[in-house]
């Protein structure tokens, strides 16, 4: 068991490192065609963060653990609510904007959609296809906002073009081109790793694959946001953190699991059906406390919130 912890370690740090090089990448390569800025974030930027969880899902499908694939999903999103949240509370307080309700009601309708779609599973491409417009609609609203709130500013668009991940003046086209080789070769690697290492760990310890992506993976592919939220509270930033986690869950579940469920039959185990898509529900419906109310995510709230996750994973294996 060891060596497959090994597996799933050696697994998350690849796809961390594939995932940010394959957006530097991109970004960079899009932004010297002369695709807009607001573009490449709406759409490059986004779908290559969400590149890890893609791979890990495509990849758990067709190992013949889609569990898996559907246990990551739902539990990186209640991960990147109760614990992305929660651990920069403890350091600073996480602001919250009135101006995120829109967005907010989005995720939730969102959230309830894919809940529904669980009930008439298993998910296969009809349900993919539900979930894939869902996110075109998502996409053309977030860009139609986008663009109004700019007036179409064309002063800005240089600004804005530095402004995003992995973007860089002075890059070269070898350096580009190094950088999607890398992202594009790592990535699958890395999920195989993590996923073979997170079957053999299920089975070693005799629970469910689901369970298992509902904790171990959901985690390990929430690193990277928990990481950068972290880092902005440090810096005092921390006013980043819901927006990301708001734009992260609505990706997991129309983009990455739209994708996935093309891919083969997902089925939905019971436990999931009736307990967690609803503790999923429950830690996002929570977020709109703080919506609404404009209040920040001080020490006490975050506190609570890593608590309430604590015991959410203690419940899944006892």
């Amino acid at each position: 068991m060891v060596f497959d912890f090994v597996m799933i370690i050696v697994g998350l740090i690849v796809l961390v490192l594939a995932g940010d090089s394959l957006v530097k990448g991109a970004v960079n390569l899009s932004l010297r065609l002369g695709v807009p800025a607001l573009i490449v974030g709406l759409t490059v930027v986004a779908f290559g963060t969400s590149a890890p969880e893609l791979l890990v899902a495509i990849n758990a499908i067709m190992s013949g653990a889609p569990a898996l694939a559907l246990g990551n999903v739902v539990g990186s999103n209640t991960a990147n609510i109760l614990l992305v949240l929660g651990v920069p509370a403890l350091i600073a307080a996480v602001p919250v904007s009135r101006e995120l309700t829109h967005d907010f009601v989005v995720m939730m309708a969102a959230t309830f959609v894919f809940i529904a779609l669980a009930f008439l599973g298993p998910f296969t491409w009809p349900h993919g296809l539900v979930l894939l417009f869902g996110l075109t609609l998502m996409l053309g609203n977030s860009y139609m906002r986008a663009r109004n709130h700019r007036n179409g500013a064309a002063a800005l668009a240089d600004s804005d073009a530095l402004d995003l991940e992995g973007a860089d003046e002075c890059i070269s086209g070898k350096k580009i081109a190094l950088y999607l080789v890398g992202g594009i070769i790592g990535l699958p690697v890395g999920a195989n790793l993590l996923v073979e290492g997170a079957v053999n760990v299920a089975t070693d310890l005799g629970v469910s694959e689901a369970v298992i992506g509902l904790t171990l993976v959901a985690i390990g592919t929430s690193l990277p946001e928990l990481a950068t939220t972290v880092a902005a509270a440090l810096r005092r930033e921390a006013g980043v953190a819901m927006g990301n986690v708001i734009g992260s869950n609505l990706f997991n579940l129309l983009g990455i699991f739209g994708i996935a469920s093309l891919v083969g039959p997902i089925p939905v185990p019971e436990a999931i059906l009736h307990f967690d898509l609803w503790v999923m529900a429950g830690a996002s419906a929570l977020l709109g406390v703080f919506v609404w109310t404009g209040r920040s995510i001080g020490k006490i709230a975050g506190l609570g919130l890593i608590v309430l996750y604590v015991l959410y994973v203690i419940r899944l294996f006892y």
